[in-house]
């Protein structure tokens, strides 16, 4: 989320028309279409954040700006040449990563959570935890992960009232200790 992200149409011969076509979860298909013989180039429906570059000698790409969960989707590239049509398509998967926070409930216990990550992140407690994380989905596809500290026997004996909480995501790792 918020990063660029470039996909490449392989170069296949002499182009006579360039099609990319997007099918995004959230809202409706795009199409960027270049035709040589005109020199013309027609959008239809892409939002401000989709552009392609197109220069002679380089692969014909399509940029994403700052890229948002809404365009999580299928992303197809049509070459037609005198060789042929080729079409490449990518599968756009969106990681947003979660914030993490740590703080002590009204119990004096360490609660641990990871806020609004996709995928949903991992939550694990040193020294070990008997604890279940919960999660919550949110309507845009990220889910919050909560986890509540509950000591264990052989923790409690050897308790230096330090708890750390770390998350584990595909987008970064977090760490992070309290006392309660």
């Amino acid at each position: 989320v918020g990063d660029s992200s470039v996909l490449t149409c392989p170069l296949k011969g002499n182009i006579t028309m360039l099609i990319w076509k997007t099918s995004p979860k959230v809202g409706g298909p795009c199409s960027l279409i270049y035709r040589a013989d005109m020199n013309m180039t027609e959008r239809t429906n892409c939002s401000d954040n989709i552009n392609w570059t197109f220069r002679p000698g380089l692969a014909p790409a399509l940029e994403i700006r700052q890229v948002g969960i809404a365009q999580e989707g299928n992303y197809t590239c049509g070459i037609f040449s005198p060789e042929g049509i080729f079409c490449t398509t990518y599968r756009l998967t969106v990681l947003a990563p979660p914030r993490p926070s740590l703080y002590c409930d009204e119990q004096g216990s360490p609660v641990c959570e990871a806020a609004a990550g996709k995928p949903p992140a991992q939550l694990s407690w040193v020294p070990e935890s008997n604890c279940t994380a919960e999660e919550k989905g949110h309507d845009n596809g990220t889910v919050t992960v909560l986890s509540r500290f509950t000591a264990s026997n052989t923790s409690v004996t050897n308790m230096t009232n330090v708890t750390t909480c770390k998350v584990s995501h595909p987008a970064g790792n977090w760490s992070e200790s309290i006392v309660c």
